[in-house]
């Protein structure tokens, strides 16, 4: 690849906070397509060495003089508006020195231009109903370029840039803003598969009416109607004249499902799941290398958008049940004896739930046992506003230890500090 097929604008970029999960991704994204990148981050990673390797000129710690690592200066500085303050000084010397500074999903948006895209979105599942997606699609044959907030079992990284069609989780409320607008807008989506959402979302999300704009360049809304957050969110697309396909187990009044789960068993560590597929009389089956019902219901979103890019169902279901998982999603990390220990990524009590649920579907086809749970909350700010819901969610275990809140990108709250936390 050449810096030709870059906008001018992404040829020579400096990335503040390279090292968080969105961003290492569309650093790689860059330096496959021939861009110059530099960054920065507050602490090394792995990440960090495989981006060096690739060709990165990387600091740690954030520093004005940052942006004349690259020789010849940079052509935009890129950020995300979560993790970094307007304070930073590399931000201050950017906006000083009038060097464009541009936020993650406007960039991920141009990158994705002219692409067929596929984007996953929600509060829970995206990381890995979107990695399904990718992997399902790769049995297919196809190449897909691709973004997501966590590494792939099989590829080990958490992004490509491919030839064909452009995948990634998790639009934001600025990434909503760009649908606002088309046809000048770079989001057009073929479909878009929202999993679990909360009551709130659609408000989360910029609202409903953004998808208004965008009607007409969407090819269908792929939506998981066992969420009430969801199936309102498809229920008021629909009505704004979107495409909508509706998965899940049970049939919303009045509104028919694309593909529908008819029963799930856990068997060990694997899943065997009978799916309905709208027009097809006799049932088919699906079958899971990963454990959780909720697994098995990203698995049918990722079906539905996977068709909608014309893949043939058979091979997607043949790719479904090679998918390993993601690092840090339900990861199988040790085992001492009898004792096996995962690792997962869950900090909202929706995923809590439905991860300690999914243990527990594993520990009962395998006899008894004891589920004991290690949790970091994630953030002041979540641990004071869910912190019934986190008791709530935890109790599933026999014993849980509550470490210090991980407050990342906050500073600490009065009173929240993980085990004092009331309701957890």
């Amino acid at each position: 690849m050449n810096t030709e097929q870059l906008p001018p604008e992404l040829q020579r970029v400096h990335m503040v906070g390279i090292g968080g999960a969105g961003m290492s991704g569309i650093a790689r994204i860059l330096l496959d397509r021939g861009g110059l990148v530099s960054g920065s981050d507050a602490k090394e990673s792995r990440g960090l060495h495989a981006l060096r390797a690739r060709g990165a000129l990387i600091r740690i710690g954030h520093d004005a003089a940052s942006l004349d690592l690259l020789p010849g200066g940079v052509t935009a500085v890129i950020t995300t508006r979560a993790a970094i303050p307007k304070t930073n000084p590399e931000l201050v010397e950017a906006r000083r020195r009038g060097i464009p500074v541009l936020l993650r999903p406007v960039v991920l948006a141009k990158l994705m231009a002219g692409r067929t895209t596929l984007m996953v979105t929600g509060t829970h599942g995206k990381t890995t109903t979107t990695s399904m997606l990718i992997v399902a699609l790769q049995h297919c044959g196809r190449d897909p370029s691709f973004a997501v907030g966590g590494e792939l079992g099989e590829a080990g990284t958490n992004a490509h840039h491919g030839s064909g069609t452009a995948l990634s989780p998790k639009p934001t409320k600025a990434t909503a803003r760009c649908w606002s607008t088309p046809p000048t807008s770079p989001w057009s989506p073929t479909s878009s598969p929202i999993t679990w959402t909360s009551t709130a979302a659609p408000r989360r999300m910029s609202g409903v009416r953004l998808l208004r704009g965008a009607a007409g360049a969407w090819g269908a809304l792929v939506v998981c109607t066992d969420d009430p957050g969801a199936a309102e969110l498809a229920r008021r697309s629909a009505e704004l004249g979107i495409r909508v396909l509706r998965y899940g187990s049970a049939e919303p009044e009045g509104a028919p499902l694309a593909a529908t789960l008819l029963s799930w068993e856990q068997r060990g560590t694997e899943a065997v799941a009978h799916l309905r597929l709208a027009g097809e009389r006799h049932p088919r089956v699906m079958r899971l290398a990963v454990p959780g019902r909720h697994m098995a219901l990203n698995a049918l979103g990722a079906l539905l958008a996977a068709i909608e890019v014309d893949a043939a169902i058979d091979e997607v279901l043949d790719g479904l049940a090679g998918f390993e998982g993601v690092r840090r999603r339900f990861e199988l990390v040790g085992a001492v004896g009898s004792v096996r220990v995962f690792d997962d990524y869950a900090h909202h009590p929706t995923e809590i739930g439905a991860t300690l649920a999914a243990v527990r579907s594993v520990l009962q086809h395998g006899g008894t046992g004891r589920l004991l749970v290690v949790f970091q909350p994630h953030l002041y700010s979540r641990t004071k506003a869910f912190a019934a819901e986190f008791g709530r969610a935890l109790s599933a275990a026999d014993a849980v230890f509550v470490l210090d809140v991980y407050g990342a990108r906050e500073q600490p709250l009065a009173g929240v500090s993980g085990p004092a936390s009331p309701g957890t």
